[in-house]
């Protein structure tokens, strides 16, 4: 990174479909402000942007406008072809220039990466991948996604789709996904995968942890098929790119079988004689977005 970059305060917001979180760190990168404001989803897109906008200035206020960096990290990413959002369980904000719209209202650049991007710079920069040169960041919570980065730069990747493994097809003639694909990692080892799964299979409908957690003969089942999936898709994901390390984040990441029963499925299925990558739990927790939106911050 710039020297430059790293003698400036660091603005970071996590726009998250329920709250706006902003932080401010400092040039050491030591947290000084914290701040939360509803996202207010049903009052539409140009309140959220103005909201941004208002915390983005509340926090200049703060560091008495002194030189820094600002950056953003949001559910979805920004389509290279059209500029546009895209992906994004906050609706409103696809099909909307939310970079160039921001920016003409802040008068200023600011970098945007999508969640598990943030996420995955979090821990890259000072959490369970700290040290290590290409840390894979996953976010196993109601869906399933993943970031990138090598020495502490995010790859992106041509169109935005770097990390992007819960959308790898590991069966054509499984689930239907909401990407129109059938048989993506996202249907099977996400809280809403197991979660219809279970529900097809038992016509039941319960949380995913409930459902990892059970004893019950149809919940072992499920618990399997989990299994056996998040290895044969991490699997993949060493095969492609061969990471340092392996962060999980999410509430999934939380279910500590996967970190013996998950890391000996991934041993089943990697292209190997042995399986040496490090595969961890998360050390920033629920603040890993916010986080990795200021440690991206231009």
């Amino acid at each position: 990174m710039n020297v430059k970059l790293l003698a400036m305060f660091k603005i970071g917001i996590d726009l998250g479909g329920t709250k706006i979180e902003t932080i401010i760190l400092d040039p050491d990168g030591v947290e000084i402000y914290r701040n939360r404001a509803l996202t207010l989803q049903e009052r539409g897109y140009g309140a959220i942007v103005n909201t941004v906008a208002e915390c983005y200035s509340n926090a200049l206020t703060v560091i008495g406008n002194k030189p820094h960096t600002f950056g953003i990290g949001t559910p979805g990413s920004i389509s290279g072809k059209t500029g546009l959002m895209k992906n994004s369980n906050t609706v409103c904000l696809n099909g909307k220039s939310l970079h160039k719209d921001l920016q003409k209202l802040i008068n200023r650049p600011v970098a945007i990466e999508n969640d598990a991007n943030c996420f995955a710079m979090a821990e890259a920069k000072i959490g369970a991948g700290k040290d290590h040169a290409v840390v894979f960041g996953v976010i196993m919570g109601t869906g399933c996604g993943g970031g990138v980065v090598i020495k502490q730069h995010v790859l992106n990747g041509l169109q935005s789709l770097g990390g992007e493994w819960g959308h790898m097809t590991i069966d054509p003639n499984g689930p239907k996904c909401y990407c129109g694909k059938r048989g993506c990692v996202e249907t099977y080892i996400s809280g809403s995968g197991i979660s219809n799964r279970y529900f097809d299979l038992t016509g039941k409908r319960l949380p995913a942890i409930h459902i990892l957690e059970s004893e019950l003969p149809e919940a072992l089942e499920i618990k399997e098929l989990f299994f056996e999936e998040f290895g044969r898709a991490l699997s993949n994901v060493i095969s492609i790119i061969d990471p340092d390390i392996i962060v999980l984040g999410g509430g999934l990441s939380n279910y500590m079988p996967l970190y013996t029963q998950g890391i000996e499925r991934v041993a089943k299925y990697v292209f190997s004689d042995e399986l040496i990558t490090p595969i961890v739990k998360h050390k920033t927790g629920d603040s890993a977005g916010v986080l990795g939106a200021a440690w991206i911050g231009i």
